[in-house]
């Protein structure tokens, strides 16, 4: 029997963030037992990171790592941050989609699920609430909460189970979560090694990270400097859409579209404006929200064929060479390390990008499988490590298609040699919702060659260099070695005594004169 349409969407519902997700966590990264608990690692760190800088404080964290069962960690996170104020503790835990980073701004994260996403997690595996601890500044003083809480799914919120104030003497907030169906690892793709690559990019921090073994392991920072904060930048003209400018009107207090586009849109002057109305014979005074659709695709339409400036780069904060040095010589303590940082340059026309690259070579460079050395990329955007689906990666792509063998590699793949690559910009072209691996844009991929050929001539030299000296040693051994006993033969041979050659060896071999009487040798 047939039903009608009526009795087929009496079941239909609305989902809150909360719901979606728990239903769908991979969109959260979170797939695969060590990539589950690397992303928990990634989120944390990355908010503590973000709210200390912004507090103007050296971000200082300290995790440590439980095992309970196999599959089964107790995890506790803690850091020095300006701490969470009470009324916004379970907002920031619990709540989809709260948060300040749904801004054209240069951001570590962009989604506002990261703490949220982790409590989901833990709740989703185990059962088992959140436990914080919170202290931060209300005036003069220091005030101290404890809270553990579940999220409440379907209202998309925090459901407080216990609370009480505690004397705390620093601001901070320290978290304490359990996950099931995770796994620790010391692989490529694991917790640890996100630490370590985390710092290389980030050297202003410290972090004390304890496995499930008991081993203690200090990340000391190397600068004790701040990276500046980035500022917002308005959109360019040619990276918006018909639909981003519907978007805006909707939303915008400007009582004619022509404010709009000067106010909302970078490179946007009333000359500009006045062109774009000859140019469609739209009337740009009528209110925002009276735009229609295909009046917003002709002015798109119309901003692909003109020319602008160069959309602003001020809100891009690259690391800059000398604090990515910092970072791999503190960590991979190389005998040589070469640095770029390009100018900054736009893909698809409107969106600023900046590409940093360095290389390392010898030390800990590369990674070890078996006993052998073999290359190591070092992917990153906006400092943030990008650990998995390196095969798809725009960065990947570019550093293979480089002929290494012209800067002096013979084998690229079997190298002591550690590439790191990061790329700046308020909108990295994410392959997928996990955001681990870059689109191959051809301008990215342009500037991701041009940075690792311009440090790989700089290794050629050094290994030039280096081979050179090796082969100038050997050639002084081997001088040292034969031209005493073939002047000693020589003065036997005619009946003479072995004359004084320091001066000649010093010369031959370009070293200073061997002193002491050879004679009575």
């Amino acid at each position: 029997m047939e039903r009608e349409a009526s009795e087929l969407f009496e079941e239909f519902k609305e989902l809150t963030a909360s719901e979606f997700f728990r239903r769908n966590k991979q969109m959260l990264g979170f797939s695969g037992k060590i990539r589950s608990l690397t992303i928990v690692f990634h989120e944390l760190i990355t908010n503590s990171f973000d709210a200390a800088e912004e507090a103007g404080i050296l971000p200082e964290i300290s995790i440590d790592l439980k095992r309970v069962d196999k599959d089964h960690y107790i995890l506790k996170h803690r850091d020095n941050g300006p701490g969470i104020p009470e009324d916004y503790l379970t907002r920031v835990y619990c709540t989809m989609f709260a948060g300040s980073k749904f801004r054209n701004i240069q951001s570590r994260g962009q989604q506002g699920l990261g703490c949220s996403g982790c409590v989901l997690l833990s709740q989703m595996t185990t059962g088992k609430p959140a436990k914080v601890i919170s202290g931060y500044r209300d005036g003069n003083q220091i005030k101290g909460v404890e809270m553990t809480f579940k999220m409440d799914v379907k209202q998309n919120k925090g459901l407080i189970l216990e609370r009480k104030e505690v004397d705390l003497d620093s601001t901070g907030v320290s978290i304490e979560l359990q996950f099931k169906d995770v796994s620790y690892s010391l692989s490529e793709q694991g917790a640890y090694e996100y630490i370590r690559r985390t710092m290389i990019a980030n050297p202003h921090a410290k972090i004390t990270f304890r496995d499930p073994t008991g081993h203690k392991y200090i990340f000391d920072r190397s600068s004790s400097e701040i990276p500046p904060l980035p500022k917002e930048v308005l959109p360019h003209p040619k990276g918006v859409t018909a639909d981003d400018l519907i978007f805006m009107a909707k939303h915008t207090d400007k009582r004619r579209f022509r404010s709009l586009l000067t106010s909302s849109l970078s490179r946007m002057s009333n000359k500009r404006v006045t062109e774009i109305e000859e140019a469609t014979g739209i009337d740009l005074n009528k209110r925002p929200k009276d735009m229609k659709w295909e009046e917003a695709e002709r002015i798109v339409d119309l901003f692909g064929q003109m020319d602008f400036m160069a959309p602003p780069t001020a809100g891009l904060i690259p690391i800059g060479k000398e604090q990515i040095e910092k970072g791999i010589r503190e960590i991979l303590n190389p005998e040589f390390v070469a640095v770029t940082t390009r100018k900054p340059k736009t893909y698809k026309g409107g969106v600023s990008f900046i590409v940093e690259a360095g290389i390392a070579y010898g030390g800990s460079s590369g990674r070890v499988v078996g006993e052998q050395k073999k290359a190591e990329i070092m992917r990153f955007a906006n400092r943030v490590p990008l650990t998995f689906d390196q095969g798809s990666c725009a960065i990947t792509e570019a550093l293979k298609s480089i002929d290494w063998k012209r800067y002096g590699i013979r084998d690229m793949e079997n190298a002591p040699i550690t590439v790191f690559v990061n790329i700046i910009s308020t909108n990295v072209p994410y392959l997928s919702t996990g955001k681990q691996s870059v689109a191959p844009e051809a301008e990215i991929l342009h500037e991701i060659r041009q940075a690792t050929m311009k440090i790989a001539r700089s290794l050629q030299k050094y290994i030039n260099a280096k081979k050179a000296a090796k082969e100038e040693e050997m050639r002084s051994k081997v001088f040292e070695a034969y031209v005493p006993v073939v002047l000693k033969e020589a003065a036997i041979l005619a009946e003479r005594d072995v004359p004084e050659y320091g001066d000649v060896l010093a010369k031959v071999t370009r070293k200073p004169k061997i002193l002491g009487d050879v004679n009575n040798e």
